[in-house]
């Protein structure tokens, strides 16, 4: 019976019970929450210096009505993060390879900054949809394209932190699994894939951190258009 290499990204159940909704759970219980303390630990002084380095980073751009977001870009920002993260690990699932889920993510947060441009300027955001020296025959036809860029923006920040997730473990179980097969046969390569996995390891840590800050770093950018 062949193996089905998409069956890790199927949410798996427990007794009935869909275990997606502790590892959505997750990431709040292993984050530590700031003491009263005069003095923190380095594990919380750690934690407040990232949220702090990289909400400076995201807000430096925007404007004064933008900072306002400053709280759920970085949650969502520590929350995806963790996510990824924690999907490296044996035996865990990974919430974020799952579209249903990046999109509930994506559309929400994609329509409330549309939606915030549209009560605040509505000519500004509506402007957008026509560049300014457009000659007048490609008027209608760069309105429709630029409507239809408007509405697939939500669904390539989805498919964008979907593919490469899934492309990324993908690998890494086709490289393991060739890794255990060679072992008894061929000692040697088996060796240098298993040192190619733990570059692809690397590499998947690497991609889980900077998937999650396109994500967010994307949606300020959407955000910096209409505030």
């Amino acid at each position: 019976m062949a193996l089905n290499l998409f069956d890790q990204f199927m949410s798996p159940t427990h007794l009935g019970i869909p275990l997606i909704a502790i590892a959505l759970a997750l990431p709040w219980i292993l984050v530590p929450s700031p003491t009263n303390r005069y003095q923190n630990n380095r594990l919380i002084s750690l934690q407040n210096w990232f949220i702090k380095t990289f909400t400076h980073q995201l807000l430096m751009p925007l404007n004064q009505g933008g900072h306002k977001w400053a709280m759920i870009l970085a949650s969502l920002m520590i929350f995806i993060l963790t996510l990824n993260m924690l999907g490296l690990l044996p035996y865990t699932f990974t919430p974020t390879t799952q579209l249903s889920l990046n999109m509930g993510l994506a559309v929400p947060l994609w329509l409330a900054t549309v939606i915030i441009g549209l009560r605040n300027q509505p000519t500004v955001a509506l402007g957008h949809l026509l560049p300014e020296g457009t000659p007048v025959p490609l008027i209608p036809v760069l309105i429709i394209i630029e409507t239809i860029s408007l509405f697939i923006r939500p669904l390539a920040l989805g498919v964008r932190l979907t593919a490469n997730l899934t492309a990324g473990h993908l690998l890494i179980q086709l490289i393991s699994t060739a890794t255990i097969t060679l072992m008894p046969m061929m000692t040697t390569v088996a060796a240098l894939t298993a040192i190619l996995l733990v570059l692809l390891t690397l590499l998947e840590i690497a991609v889980a951190i900077i998937q999650a800050y396109v994500f967010v770093l994307l949606l300020s950018l959407y955000l910096q258009e209409n505030v």
